[in-house]
């Protein structure tokens, strides 16, 4: 059969979407209790499976077959016997979890939990693998309980009206640490500890109020707790001694630093730096302070997992050009051992962009830092349309990783601008903070800065500047396009906010504690809850807008998605894909709070994005 000239280029688009969207990517990667395997999540098949590989001979096998979940919102864990894993699953995403045993011998699954309506997701499990530590919603609020792995009883070790963050059994089986505010001020976090049945809880670490604290892990002797605080605004890394009660600060404050995993003999800190867009390891010496920088392009790291003898790193490694991989890294002589190399599934490598980091100024005398990719060659003279991309969060952060989706824009003749405006992680606790009690307003300058910044290079096209992102992404795209309607000239929303009194009528009692912290309570500020939601504002709307959600996403309720279409109706705008006045829709049936790490799901929602930005840009 001969193509005509359109239906090729169609054709090699589809090929090039389906060759990236199933690039395998590595999540979760674990040691093993006993140091000598590595459990993860790896989607080679063509979905999530489980998978286990012995270091020393550097085998693995897989050893779940689609008892998995599809698209990861909860991870898993290693049980102490070195046999069990113990993971969550939901259903089509609607992240009402349930916990699971695998044996990864036998590959026998058990049922541990059975909660249809209440998220629950494990943390930890005692050294004699008899109790399991994991945080519920079963009872209203995100609390901790265990489980006796062996009749399978349920304690519940917490009944706080506001919900626990993470929870840590010591090795020594004799307290647990957990993260919670007791203060009025909703920015705070502190560091707890209570007895293994749930009694005596009192706080352990606290910086400053309103400094947040968190635990990474604790040494084989329960003695030594790795944790980080941002109580002077960039977070740093340190350990805290259970006896003297005394901290060492590792970080020097310089660079935005957490605290990733401490050795078993609490001899080594690993932390993960993020500068500039990139994260690198770093390993501290806990006795004499020395800092070894792990060299890596730059890019991100994930994992950071220490073998027995100190002597590895276990991590997983990515960059703009180079997908994920599984190394091990020799922490004496810098040697990078790839456990298992990248696979490109056929791709031409040479069809991979780079990207780069830029700094632009903004309001309030900011500067903000952005991450731009642009198609290869371009040509002189030629105006090329850019898309805006938004990150969720909204304290979130783009990086400078592999993006399947930004290789399938740039060569597609997009540029891609991905702005980490005031509010994202990364740059302190004070940007951080600007936007509470301020969303969609300093975080839409620093949007809009990006604009002026992208108009100033002479390459793009300032009539074809389109805006899009999923989440917190989608809602200021809904955002951006109705306070600022000239500007725009597409925007695609995925499983975004249009009304957050809505979204908080609709939510689960953490997530109704997390816009606390953004907006305060509604009976306090019902006017900004109003003021900043994008659907009293449709009137305004010039755009062209693509809608995505999925009808079991329990983050953004697709209600969301749904009264901005009918607000859109209203208004006279009509549902189709051609004519000024139109908008397009879709639902994902199967798919909750969006699914990156669903190679399935990855295809559909970049087939549809890119279809529709080919022809409304």
């Amino acid at each position: 059969m001969l193509f005509k000239n359109e239906d090729f280029t169609v054709f090699m688009t589809q090929e090039l979407i389906e060759k990236l969207a199933r690039i395998p990517q590595f999540y979760n990667v674990k040691l093993s209790p006993s140091k000598d395997k590595i459990a993860f999540y790896w989607d080679k098949t063509g979905r999530l499976e489980l998978y286990l590989m012995d270091l020393d001979t550097k085998e693995y096998a897989q050893i779940s077959d689609g008892e998995v979940p599809r698209a990861l919102r909860s991870g898993f864990i290693w049980s102490k016997d070195n046999r069990n894993i113990i993971f969550a699953k939901d259903k089509e995403g609607n992240e009402q979890h349930d916990l699971y045993m695998l044996d990864a011998q036998s590959k026998k699954i058990t049922q541990l939990t059975d909660t249809s309506l209440s998220q629950e997701h494990v943390w930890d499990v005692s050294s004699d693998a008899k109790t399991m530590l994991f945080l519920s919603t079963r009872n209203g609020q995100m609390n901790a309980f265990s489980m006796n792995l062996e009749n399978k009883e349920i304690t519940e070790l917490s009944n706080f009206t506001r919900p626990v963050m993470g929870a840590k059994w010591s090795p020594t089986n004799n307290y647990i640490l957990f993260g919670y505010n007791d203060l009025e001020n909703l920015q705070n976090m502190d560091i707890w500890i209570m007895n293994i049945d749930g009694s005596e809880k009192k706080k352990l670490i606290s910086m400053k109020e309103g400094s947040q604290e968190g635990v990474a892990g604790i040494s084989k002797d329960g003695k030594i707790v790795a944790i980080t605080s941002d109580y002077e605004g960039l977070s740093k890394a340190g350990v805290y001694n259970i006896d003297t009660k005394e901290i060492e600060w590792l970080s020097d404050g310089k660079y935005d630093e957490v605290a990733s995993a401490i050795s078993p003999d609490g001899k080594y800190l690993v932390c993960l730096r993020n500068r500039k867009a990139t994260i690198t390891p770093i390993i501290y010496n806990i006795k004499t302070k020395e800092e070894k920088k792990v060299d890596f392009p730059p890019g991100i790291v994930h994992g950071t997992e220490l073998t027995e003898d100190n002597s590895h790193l276990i991590v997983t490694v990515n960059s703009s050009k180079s997908p994920s991989s599984l190394v091990k890294y020799n922490l004496e002589t810098g040697d990078i051992e790839e456990l298992i190399p990248i696979e490109l599934k056929g791709l031409d490598s040479s069809l991979l962009v780079s990207d780069e980091y830029v700094e632009y100024p903004s309001t309030d005398n900011l500067t903000i830092g952005a991450i731009i990719s642009q198609p290869k060659n371009l040509k002189p003279g030629k105006k090329y349309p850019v898309l805006l991309q938004v990150h969720g969060g909204p304290t979130g952060q783009y990086f400078r990783n592999f993006s399947m989706f930004d290789q399938i824009l740039t060569n597609n003749g997009f540029i891609v601008f991905k702005p980490n405006f005031r509010g994202s992680t990364g740059y302190g606790r004070d940007f951080q903070d600007m936007n509470i009690l301020d969303i969609g307003g300093g975080d839409l300058e620093d949007v809009l800065a990006g604009v002026d910044y992208l108009k100033s290079l002479d390459y793009v096209d300032p009539k074809r500047i389109g805006i899009f992102g999923a989440s917190y992404g989608g809602y200021m795209t809904f955002w951006a396009t109705v306070k600022h309607p000239e500007i725009w000239k597409v925007g695609a929303a995925s499983v975004g906010i249009t009304d957050w009194m809505k979204l908080y009528e609709s939510s689960m009692p953490h997530f109704k504690h997390y816009q606390h912290t953004l907006f305060g309570k509604p009976e306090e500020n019902e006017g900004l809850y109003h003021e900043r939601s994008p659907i009293h504002f449709v009137e305004n709307l010039k755009a062209q807008l693509l809608i995505i959600h999925g009808t079991h996403d329990p983050r953004c309720s697709v209600e969301q998605s749904r009264i901005f279409r009918d607000k859109l109706l209203e208004n006279g705008w009509k549902e189709g894909k051609e004519g000024e006045k139109t908008f397009e829709y879709i639902e994902y049936s199967d798919i909750g709070h969006g699914g990156a790490s669903d190679p399935e799901f990855r295809i559909r929602s970049f087939t549809a994005q890119l279809d529709f930005f080919k022809r409304r840009l």
